[in-house]
């Protein structure tokens, strides 16, 4: 995946009408990226920042079919949900697993309720199920989360859902579409949309802020996947286009594992705000969270609310035995949900159904509203089905539910961190053993290794420091004052590799640094660390 060979395919023929061009570099643009090519369409993705920079890097870790939904009445949601999980654990084994989640009961009532509606989310699944729901005692519960507040516990129900790493999965769907002869691109901002002399959409005006030049591509369908920003995009083509997505904002927090001492998750079904809420192990730590926030503005770096902080600590609390203060948060992070705007302004955004919507407007931009990582296959089959008929290209089939993405291995060992990588670990451990250092660690407290820095630049279009820390590796999250001790490093041989100066890798430390103190959780006012 080379970020040269998208330039040059765009500079070389600057007349060629490309099948599809798709804005975004989310889960939604990827996904539809990873259908058009499969199906030998020319196709061309364009991100404005960094692929999954904004939502879809900053999920619970699920891979879930939606239990809560089944309360709202949202069965078919439920019902695709659980179908795509099921496909994405098939297709991308060494991403997606299967997760034991533990509601704990602590009323008479609780046990054979959730026990009940949890075996109608197993038959919903079908074949796809990961594993029977199962009724299980008090001594079993506290087996299984030793770290579980045992007073007026009664037991507990153990379902099954999936868990992966949302931004890897996201590099190896832009890996699966250029290994399907498609070309991807991040730091290339959309900035017009082309029209011909009857107003219909033929491409795309762009700039690539990198090489800082622009570009026009002519494209026989254009999709606007940006998620939170689809409005901005709309507003390109419709000035008075009506707002169609209201973000509602989902912080987490990370904690160490000593908050979790388990390899199975916490589901707690109904807290106070009404949402449910997770403590999920993930790459050696707790994710805790999440709540649901309506915001007024879409931003690309959001950050958590006070309110917000609190409940998620408080909740904890509530639960666990040894309970989780201010100090011991590792990071925090906050992303916006691209929902759908409500009929009834009154409609809280819990609300709200986590379902997709495409929306064509009258010169032909295709629009995808909503949806969820776990049926971005789906939402991506659905936008190309619909951009053949409106493109007037050939007709081909979807092959994308039985398609490996790429990394796809099964049965990984010994793989410890890397695993994440799949298929391509043999190739990273052969430039590990290349120079003396390059699989020494970067941080004492993480995993990562030097020759990942490298593999990021050259195989997965990593151009910043941020980029290999928040996103290629997922040291932001799991622990940003670390991960800021780690930038001078990464600059360092991202530098190396892209033929950067010293004041490049001074810019680069300032602006990462900068940044991950957003994700460090303080004291606003004396910027010192506080217990709740």
């Amino acid at each position: 995946m080379k970020r040269s060979e998208t330039i040059r395919a765009i500079e070389y023929n600057p007349d060629k009408i490309w099948d599809i061009v798709i804005i975004g570099g989310g889960a939604t643009g990827l996904g539809a990226g990873v259908d058009a090519a499969s199906r030998g369409y020319e196709t061309l993705v364009l991100e404005k920042y960094d692929f999954a920079k904004g939502t879809s890097s900053r999920s619970t870790k699920l891979v879930h079919g939606g239990v809560r939904y089944l309360k709202n009445g949202d069965v078919g949601l439920v019902l695709e949900a659980l179908h795509e999980r099921g496909l994405l654990l098939q297709n991308a084994p060494h991403l997606v697993k299967n997760l034991k989640f533990i509601i704990p009961n602590y009323g008479w009532f609780d046990g054979p309720f959730y026990t009940v509606g949890l075996k109608v989310y197993d038959m919903m699944a079908g074949k796809l199920g990961l594993g029977p729901s199962v009724h299980i005692t008090k001594e079993e519960t506290m087996k299984a989360i030793p770290n579980l507040a045992e007073e007026d516990l009664r037991g507990g129900v153990i379902y099954h859902d999936g868990q992966f790493d949302d931004s890897r999965l996201a590099i190896n769907l832009a890996q699966t579409i250029t290994d399907n002869g498609g070309y991807v691109m991040n730091y290339c901002e959309v900035t017009g949309l082309l029209k011909n002399d009857e107003g219909i959409i033929s491409g795309v005006e762009c700039f690539d802020s990198e090489n800082k030049k622009s570009y026009s591509v002519k494209a026989k369908v254009v999709v606007n996947a940006t998620g939170i920003f689809v409005d901005s995009i709309n507003r390109m083509d419709e000035p008075e286009h009506k707002k169609a997505v209201v973000p509602s904002q989902g912080v987490h927090i990370i904690l160490d594992e000593s908050f979790l001492q388990s390899e199975s998750a916490i589901m707690i079904p109904k807290t106070a705000d009404g949402r449910v809420l997770f403590a999920v192990p993930w790459h050696g730590k707790v994710v805790v969270g999440t709540t649901d926030t309506p915001v007024t503005n879409p931003e690309i770096e959001p950050r958590a609310l006070e309110d917000e902080i609190k409940f998620i600590l408080k909740t904890a609390k509530k639960y666990l035995a040894k309970k989780p203060k201010r100090k011991d948060v590792l990071s925090i992070f906050a992303g916006l949900r691209p929902l759908a705007a409500p009929q009834d302004e009154n409609q809280e955004t819990k609300e709200i159904s986590r379902s997709h919507k495409l929306v064509i407007s009258q010169s032909g931009l295709i629009t995808m509203i909503g949806g969820k990582w776990t049926t971005y296959r789906k939402m991506g089959e659905d936008i190309i089905d619909k951009a053949i008929l409106l493109g007037g290209l050939d007709e081909k089939e979807c092959v994308t539910k039985n398609m490996p993405i790429h990394g796809y291995v099964k049965n990984l060992k010994n793989a410890r961190h890397l695993y994440v990588y799949g298929s391509d670990i043999p190739r990273l451990k052969a430039l590990m053993g290349q120079e003396p250092g390059l699989g020494e660690k970067i941080h004492e407290k993480l995993p990562y290794v030097v020759a990942e820095i490298i593999w990021a630049v050259r195989e997965e279009m990593a151009r910043s420091v941020e980029d290999f820390l928040a996103r290629r590796t997922r040291a932001l999250l799991l622990d940003a004052k670390s991960s800021i001790e780690m930038a001078p490093k990464v600059a360092e041989v991202i530098a190396k590799e892209l033929g950067y100066n010293e004041d490049w890798e001074i810019s680069q430390v300032e602006d990462y640094s900068e940044l991950a103190k957003g994700y460090i959780l303080t004291d606003i006012d004396n910027n010192r660390s506080l217990d709740l």
